[in-house]
């Protein structure tokens, strides 16, 4: 069985080694300013998942050179993609969005922009910008699925229905559209995670990120689970899990990710996951011995 890695996709897509920048454009998320609620996802750190992301201060262009210098002893090819990473970055003015992302966008060394985003944040309006923004480079929208099943969204503060995701992979269509999904929520039983990769074969997207659930000390889940103790992974029961979602997977779904890091500083579980080069190592073996042939692993 062969899987489609995001560094194999990038490499014959742009023909060399392409990195990530994380970027801050200084937004916020309707599950924080009160239009859906204050409190955030569960799982989200008061960084809106932009922990690695560079300072907001800084304009798009600076926030990119800075970027490029905390890796330019790793990468040679200076070809980079723009990650707007922290919190909803559909979510905002029509015109600052545009303005930022042009910005990007324009860069010389900039090959494609990445978006991550609520799908109950897309719109009509929202969809010609990054369709306009397409025509000039490629550009990849990540929606924030998480779960397929409905119970397990209300508890984790979603905030939105799945036929909310659906309205908005139909928007998308004929763009790079990759789906997060969380492997290891509380209460999620195998069946449930299995379900939402059937789930998200059914529509026209583009990548995956699977992610293993971290609980961060600034999280209300971190909370939670002080005062309701639940199942945490151990680093064996993520490889299976992984596994069957990798066999259950669309074969033409490119997987962005395999496992992901949270701040040392703040994570509280599982901290075999701290160590990620020894989690990269392992999840290659377990391949290898699942006999899956992939390229290798991209994680950003």
């Amino acid at each position: 069985m062969y899987i489609n890695s995001l560094n194999d996709y990038l490499k014959k897509s742009f023909g060399d080694k392409v990195y990530k920048i994380s970027l801050n454009a200084g937004l916020t998320c309707p599950n924080r300013d009160g239009k859906i609620d204050t409190r955030g996802c569960i799982f989200c750190s008061r960084g809106g998942s932009g922990d690695f992301a560079q300072s907001p201060k800084l304009s798009i262009t600076e926030q990119i050179e800075s970027g490029k210098a905390l890796v330019s002893n790793k990468i040679k090819s200076n070809k980079y993609i723009a990650y707007f990473q922290a919190y909803t970055n559909t979510y905002g003015d029509i015109n600052y969005l545009r303005k930022v992302f042009f910005e990007a966008i324009t860069h010389k060394d900039i090959v494609a922009v990445s978006i991550a985003t609520r799908p109950d944040c897309i719109d009509k309006n929202t969809a010609s910008l990054l369709f306009e923004l397409n025509n000039i480079k490629p550009v990849f929208v990540e929606l924030g699925l998480q779960t397929s099943n409905e119970n397990t969204a209300d508890f984790i503060r979603r905030g939105y229905k799945n036929n909310v995701f659906e309205t908005a992979v139909d928007l998308l269509s004929g763009l790079n559209i990759v789906v997060h999904i969380i492997i290891g929520l509380p209460f999620e039983k195998e069946a449930d995670i299995l379900n939402t990769i059937k789930y998200i074969n059914h529509f026209p997207i583009h990548g995956v990120k699977l992610q293993l659930l971290h609980i961060l000390k600034d999280t209300d889940l971190y909370t939670y689970y002080l005062e309701n103790s639940f199942k945490i992974l151990s680093l064996e029961e993520y490889g299976d899990l992984l596994i069957m979602c990798i066999k259950h997977l669309r074969p033409d779904i490119v997987i962005h990710r395999l496992t992901g890091d949270g701040p040392k500083k703040l994570l509280a579980e599982p901290m075999f996951s701290a160590n990620k080069r020894m989690v990269l190592n392992y999840i290659n073996n377990r391949l290898q011995n699942e006999n899956i042939v992939q390229g290798s692993l991209y994680s950003c």
